[in-house]
């Protein structure tokens, strides 16, 4: 179920009063049974493969917590690894490896069709880091399937995240109570933000974004107009899914971690990666970073380990050579940038601030390109066309009238506050007004115009 259907309109209300009228204790099991309709009410052959990782993750878990030997435990942990991994490399990656090899072998490019289960990504990284923070003594074994089958499956968070930690999201579902006034203030309000900035702006600039990125062979005015959309779209789109879910959490009385913190602010690509995706980026630090040594070792096996990291973020990110491109370039940028930082390299901060954004829209373009051949002509591309009509190109493209509803929206975004202000003491009835007034117009225009727009983020 996406949050943009017609279908959770209906479906969230129905949750909160079910919430509010069952006692305490059986609040799980409705939530559980809310979270597995979400997942498969439209794709229900997704639903045997969740459950079956989290069977056997759970169980892998208490068999790790059980045994005397670390030698069993190791082989807990690399069963249940190997099989949420092998899920995920069938399901992500089976079509790509397969396509890769008959390249190699005959020329053509010939692939499985197969049909990637929402989510599986993000679900697959949280069963991994229960496993595995089992198994180093940062969290007791959960004993309770039905508490652990919610962490797993949590409606909010469960489709794009954020990935949350055992330790964070666990403990409150055992604790299941109604939401503090401030809770209800907050989670409306974070929704409705959420709601405006995926209906007004990422989807205002899709059109925009697929046009460019739909031509052969665009000049560079063109690429750059289309690949700076993409880079606002994205950002507005993915926040956007993280404030409705951390929004609906909090409608529950549940916190979920933050997953962005004004990432094109950042004035070094290391410090856009503690913005970015907060909960991808962490993951990756805690269970591939650090193990392979972090910054504790040499300057080139740090060097080795922020590559096979950000290899890694381009693999998890799509089973394509473009996404594999797009890691490597982030890889070895941040490589360049820790060897300037260790040569006293300094900037002044505006500049380096224009360098990180100017990096990071450089590589939008491989993360945008439906495959390595576009990515490599549009980044050539790039130096074509600045001429006069080239110019008038790229302007003509959107039109006078999207960019002045684009400026307006942005300026309305810029006035909208981040979180409700907490001393208001009608604080809990204007969040929800506004969650309910912005979500009506959005579903109202979504059943005029018949349409449904999925989060980007559906797709890995």
């Amino acid at each position: 179920m996406n949050f943009t259907t017609l279908e959770f309109v209906l479906f969230f209300p129905l949750v909160l009063a079910l919430y509010r009228l069952l006692p305490p204790r059986w609040r799980w099991a409705e939530l559980l049974a809310a979270s597995y309709c979400f997942y498969g009410i439209f794709n229900p052959w997704t639903m045997p493969l969740l459950a079956g990782t989290t069977l056997l993750t759970w169980f892998s878990a208490r068999k790790i917590a059980a045994a005397d030997r670390p030698r069993a435990k190791k082989a807990w942990l690399a069963l249940a690894g190997a099989a949420c991994l092998g899920c995920l490399g069938v399901f992500k990656y089976g079509s790509f490896a397969v396509g890769s090899v008959s390249f190699l072998l005959t020329g053509e490019w010939r692939s499985l069709s197969l049909l990637l289960p929402v989510g599986i990504s993000f679900y697959t990284f949280q069963t991994l880091s229960y496993v595995i923070d089992v198994y180093r003594g940062n969290f007791p074994c959960e004993e309770h399937l039905g508490y652990y089958a919610l962490f797993i499956s949590f409606f909010p968070q469960l489709v794009a995240g954020p990935i949350e930690r055992p330790g964070n999201l666990l403990p409150q579902l055992h604790t299941l109570k109604n939401p503090t006034s401030e809770q209800l203030a907050q989670g409306g309000w974070r929704m409705a933000r959420g709601y405006f900035k995926k209906l007004v702006l990422a989807d205002c600039l899709a059109p925009i974004v697929d046009a460019v990125y739909g031509m052969k062979t665009p000049g560079g005015p063109l690429i750059l107009l289309g690949t700076i959309g993409f880079g606002m779209q994205i950002y507005f789109d993915f926040s956007a899914y993280s404030d409705i879910a951390i929004g609906a959490a909090g409608l529950l009385g549940v916190r979920l971690m933050e997953n962005f913190d004004h990432p094109y602010r950042a004035d070094s690509l290391r410090e856009f990666w503690r913005r970015w995706h907060i909960s991808l980026t962490g993951w990756f630090t805690d269970y591939l970073y650090i193990p392979l040594g972090g910054s504790r070792c040499g300057v080139l096996r740090r060097w080795r380990n922020l590559l096979v990291v950000f290899l890694a973020s381009g693999l998890w990110h799509g089973a394509a050579w473009h996404f594999v491109l797009w890691g490597a370039f982030h890889g070895l940028a941040m490589v360049a940038e820790d060897m300037a930082r260790r040569l006293g390299l300094r900037l002044p901060r505006p500049l380096a601030r224009g360098l990180t954004l100017a990096a990071v829209v450089w590589g939008w373009v491989l993360f945008r390109a439906q495959d390595a051949a576009q990515a490599l002509a549009f980044w050539a591309g790039m130096f074509t066309g600045w001429t006069p009509a080239g110019l008038l190109e790229a302007v003509q493209l959107p039109g006078v009238l999207f960019l002045a509803r684009l400026v307006l929206a942005l300026a309305v975004y810029r006035l909208l506050p981040e979180r409700w202000p907490e001393e208001r003491p009608d604080g809990a009835a204007m969040g929800l007004f506004y969650m309910v007034l912005l979500t009506a117009v959005a579903w109202t225009g979504l059943a005029v115009s018949g349409q449904q727009s999925a989060f980007l983020y559906f797709q890995f």
